[in-house]
């Protein structure tokens, strides 16, 4: 396996997988926007957000050493957005039931994974200007608008597959 494509693959789990993790809360106004405290959320990032995102409630702000993330409410769904520390818009995720996958790989998924359970379905969608970000990253293979990725559980294992928008369905981590 290439090793920028292997890059790749471990970017959108770090982005994927930190939509689930706890983070730090920060003062808000009113419940709708977050302010910048000493986490170092971008002064760009902030206010980008409060563009992309005016109507977000509960925010909470993350900043790691690859990405800053946005905790936050939307229409009474949780979600995360993601931007890197350039201040460049990465992504959203949010969770999503099973059925929002494409059918056939809800039965691909039923047949090839028939011992496994099906646990939290996480969207993850990208910008379409994130295609310059997906490139750099690696070097001409862009991101898929959307994938989702599909945690799946038996009695001794935990895995992670990514389902493409075709129903494309590739293991992408062994979780336990």
């Amino acid at each position: 396996m290439d090793l920028k494509f292997k890059t790749m693959k471990k970017l959108i789990l770090t982005l994927a997988l930190a939509a689930t993790v706890g983070t730090a809360a920060f003062a808000t106004d009113n419940g709708k926007k977050s302010e910048k405290s000493s986490a170092s959320v971008s002064y760009t990032v902030l206010n980008q957000f409060n563009v992309d995102f005016a109507d977000a409630k509960d925010v909470s702000w993350t900043v790691t050493n690859n990405s800053q993330k946005a905790d936050f409410t939307l229409n009474n769904v949780k979600m995360t957005a993601f931007y890197s520390l350039d201040g460049e818009y990465l992504g959203l995720t949010h969770n999503v039931d099973f059925k929002s996958i494409p059918t056939a790989a809800q039965k691909d998924i039923q047949s090839k994974y028939k011992d496994y359970t099906v646990g939290e379905v996480i969207k993850f969608e990208t910008p379409v200007a994130a295609s310059n970000w997906a490139d750099r990253l690696t070097t001409g293979n862009e991101v898929e608008p959307v994938s989702y990725f599909v945690d799946l559980k038996n009695d001794s294992s935990e895995i992670l597959v990514r389902v493409s928008p075709q129903a494309g369905i590739y293991f992408f981590k062994q979780v336990k």
